[in-house]
């Protein structure tokens, strides 16, 4: 994007701050994983927000996923980029409800694993921990490390008919395309 996308703005508010507000729906602890310097903390947060930091810059999804489930404050928590702008807190719950069973419940959507809009249990850090340590930085290789569910768009179409909550941004068009879809 050539710019942080945590501080798009989306309507009304930022991606972040929208992500936050939707997840605060039917979720009380909402961790943030930002970079050093990210300037999150002079966003509008809710009071059960909170942000803590990645060592360094650069370090990537793989560290930052297991830094996030290590600060959850439950065993389970759903986990997603902050480039979602239609994220459905609905699908997030729905997602978590299938853990049982699994260290993992990771959507397959568009031929692509989905690990930034995924629930976890608590346990799957240590496998986080053990990809980076190995220079594993892909973080779908995480559904190969634990035990995984993967849930396929069509089951995954009888909560978002659309599948709008994994619409994510990326490029400027990825960006004017979402625009175009909250206007309609």
């Amino acid at each position: 994007m050539g710019r942080r996308k945590s501080a798009l703005r989306f309507g009304e508010s930022t991606l972040l701050e929208r992500a936050v507000a939707e997840l605060s729906k039917y979720f009380d602890d909402i961790v943030i994983v930002a970079s050093p310097a990210a300037p999150e903390a002079s966003l509008a947060m809710p009071a059960n927000t909170r942000i803590i930091r990645d060592a360094r810059e650069y370090q990537g999804p793989v560290l930052a996923l297991a830094s996030g489930l290590e600060a959850a404050r439950t065993d389970a928590a759903f986990a997603c980029s902050c480039d979602l702008p239609m994220l459905d807190a609905r699908v997030a719950a729905a997602l978590l409800a299938m853990l049982p069973g699994y260290a993992a419940v990771i959507p397959f959507v568009g031929d692509r694993l989905q690990p930034l809009h995924a629930a976890y249990r608590r346990e799957a850090a240590a496998a986080l921990r053990a990809m980076h340590a190995r220079g594993e930085n892909r973080l779908r290789a995480i559904a190969d490390a634990v035990p995984t569910r993967r849930v396929v768009e069509a089951e995954l179409r009888s909560l978002d008919p659309e599948l709008l909550s994994f619409v994510n941004i990326n490029t400027p068009a990825d960006y004017t395309r979402a625009l175009l879809l909250l206007m309609r």
